[in-house]
């Protein structure tokens, strides 16, 4: 039976750094501070967004709600977003995609401000992912990937790791976070030949695949380490990853649930975003 890689455990664990953190930061008169910004009223943003702020309050740090009608024009988006840009209270940014059809969404994403962008989608922060350097964040999901591997002592020097998934919000990027970890990585696509062979190889697997419960047991081998990244509904209407649980459990040695995994931690490296962009303020003025 596989050991379960709760992220309850996780969050507790950041959660306690962070605090102490935030304590650090207001006795210098620095109170991290999380601008929310959601054009439209769309279920899932508005449910992340609820826990976002719920993460926040019970770190400490500030929270701002910016809701934009959904017929909102991009100028009046990115006169906002600079507004924010040029907000010295404002630490981290997080913009909710995807953003309106009629919108440039690569325009808007790119006119904030790196330092602020705890969520890593602009194209600097991306840069700063490939080439290992402290250029923005992240995104939140794959280094909730990474805070799981830290927590659970999975190391990754000279691990095989197989990524399903290449897109810039979880394969790409946490490809390149376990490259820096110096595991020896391959990303896996649509066009990618006898998957479930490549997988197998792996001592780490990270399914971002996008589909319900597509990765089965033909992937699996013993003694490897599932992340589990997809959240989606089944046809009970029950929620359930990209990986098919029952099948992967008995056969590998850890694994992540859905839910309670990835997604859990997810909210907590948010707001670990944008402690670490309000520590980098407070050095500057220090």
């Amino acid at each position: 039976m596989a050991e379960i890689l709760k992220g309850a455990q996780v969050v507790a664990a950041l959660n306690e750094k962070l605090i102490q953190k935030v304590a650090v930061l207001k006795e210098k008169g620095v109170t991290p501070t999380l601008a929310i910004v959601r054009v439209g009223e769309r279920s899932d943003d508005v449910a992340y967004e609820n826990g976002a702020m719920k993460r926040c309050e019970k770190i400490g740090v500030k929270a701002k709600q910016i809701t934009l009608p959904g017929d909102v024009s991009q100028d009046e988006l990115l006169a906002m977003i600079c507004e924010l840009n040029g907000d010295p209270q404002i630490h981290g940014v997080l913009l909710f995609r995807p953003l309106p059809k009629y919108m440039d969404e690569a325009l808007v994403c790119n006119t904030l401000a790196p330092e602020k962008d705890v969520d890593g989608i602009t194209n600097a922060s991306n840069a700063g992912i490939l080439t290992g350097t402290a250029i923005g964040y992240p995104p939140c999901t794959p280094q909730a990937c990474m805070e799981i591997l830290d927590y659970y002592g999975i190391g990754t020097t000279g691990k095989k790791a197989v990524v399903i998934g290449r897109s810039l919000v979880v394969g790409k990027p946490a490809a390149m976070m376990l490259v820096q970890r110096n595991a020896t990585v391959t990303i896996c696509h649509t066009r990618t030949v006898d998957m479930p062979a490549v997988c197998r190889e792996a001592d780490i697997l990270i399914v971002a695949a996008g589909r319900a419960e597509i990765v089965g047991k033909d992937y699996f081998r013993e003694d490897q380490i599932v992340i589990d990244v997809g959240i989606n509904v089944d046809e009970d209407g029950k929620l359930c990853g990209d990986v098919n649980f029952a099948e992967a459990e008995p056969i590998v040695r850890a694994i992540t649930p859905v839910p309670g995994g990835v997604g859990t931690v997810t909210t907590s490296v948010l707001v670990k975003h944008v402690v670490e962009a309000a520590e980098k303020t407070a050095n500057r003025k220090g």
